[in-house]
């Protein structure tokens, strides 16, 4: 099979749509299917070619306002149509909805070429955290024109599958995240990294990864890491991210840890090297660092909305909160953080759970909607009515 990515964003980005397109298209290769790549010319002008491609078109972006690290690509769907009329895929894949997509929906509807699109990013949510709730439902209106001319729509989870079949898109199916359990494990845990953050054996970690923007509930962060912080004095806070928060966090938060960005092998021991995640985001579709957290042994602590929802059984394999109930969500946290007995036995029930998603099939799921969109043109059935 032959399948072209359409995505605005790609590794070395460090986002979790780069990172799930990598991984998915590493098992697709595996699986013999025969890839192309179109994606905006990489913010370090990088010329490196993206692994494993058979074709790759780079064509001109630009950062969107207030969020640099976030390409928006710009080709006209007549250059899109030229390249798969020389290279025509069988199926092609947007991940992105930014103005590539629409001329990627574009191109392939003249070329009769099935289109699947994955639901990665919530943009009418951004438009509440970038104070233009106005903009919001436009937005909504938008994505669902987009993703109803699609003949499937990938989302991660059975409940974001739901509201937006409520909310009127058609032949939308589920598609998780997988998990690199060898990579992401609690035998990576260094005491010399705890030493440098100055706590012993029995001392608590609490660990934020992320991007420090406004998306991401922030001020529920400072708050929470302030509630326990007086509730265990000895504990020690470690944020590992960057963004346009960090200046006001590392201000509130001034005896914490800030490592900003960090590579992804420094990522892995820095997870098994804390004991809780703490992440109040609302923001995710699915939120990766949710399961990277929890297959490295770690306590999570996190709303009831998309990996959070899906992955963690309060009091069994962590700790979700309603979504939305911050009082909530910082009592239990700080409740959490006192209680070392139960934070480690939810950290071993974590791992377990979250091995059971394995990107080899994930990808498998990724590629039975290709199949299916390129022999129905209806894409797959929805299990959200089921």
């Amino acid at each position: 099979m032959r399948i072209c990515l359409v995505s605005e964003t790609w590794s070395p980005d460090i986002n979790g749509v780069a990172h799930t397109l990598g991984r998915i298209s590493q098992e697709l290769r595996a699986l013999g299917v025969t890839l192309q790549l179109v994606r905006p010319a990489p913010v370090d002008g990088s010329t490196e070619p993206a692994t494993g491609m058979a074709h790759e078109l780079r064509v001109r972006g630009m950062s969107m306002p207030r969020y640099k690290e976030v390409r928006i690509g710009w080709a006209s769907a007549s250059r899109l149509r030229r390249l798969w009329r020389d290279n025509r895929p069988d199926v092609i894949y947007v991940a992105t909805e930014g103005p590539l997509g629409w001329s990627a929906l574009r191109a392939a509807e003249k070329l009769d070429i099935p289109v699947v699109s994955g639901w990665h990013t919530n943009f009418d949510h951004y438009c509440q955290d970038y104070g233009l709730p106005w903009l919001a439902p436009l937005v909504r209106n938008r994505l669902r024109h987009f993703h109803n001319r699609c003949a499937a729509t990938l989302v991660p989870t059975h409940q974001q599958a739901r509201e937006l079949t409520q909310r009127g898109f058609e032949r939308v199916s589920v598609m998780a995240r997988g998990i690199e359990g060898d990579r992401f494990t609690p035998a990576k845990r260094s005491q010399q990294l705890r030493d440098s953050w100055g706590v012993g054996q029995h001392q608590p970690v609490a660990l934020y990864v992320g991007r420090l923007a406004p998306e991401k509930n922030l001020e529920l962060l400072r708050d929470t890491f302030l509630d326990m912080l007086e509730a265990r004095p000895d504990m020690r806070l470690v944020v590992v991210g960057d963004g346009p928060g960090r200046a006001s966090l590392e201000k509130a938060l001034p005896d914490a840890i800030f490592t900003g960005f960090i590579d992804s092998a420094e990522m892995q021991i820095h997870y098994a090297s804390a004991d809780i995640f703490v992440f109040p985001s609302l923001s995710e579709t699915w939120g990766n660092v949710i399961l990277e957290a929890m297959a490295s042994g770690l306590a999570v602590v996190a709303f009831r909305h998309a990996a959070g929802a899906e992955l963690i059984t309060t009091d069994k394999d962590g700790v979700s909160v309603a979504a939305g109930d911050n009082a909530e969500f910082r009592q239990q946290a700080t409740a959490l953080c006192q209680q070392q007995a139960r934070y480690a036995r939810l950290g071993r029930a974590a791992r377990e759970r979250a091995l059971a998603y394995r990107w080899p099939s994930i990808a498998q799921t990724f590629l039975d909607a290709h199949h299916q969109a390129l022999t129905s043109g209806t894409g797959l059935s929805d299990p959200a009515k089921a």
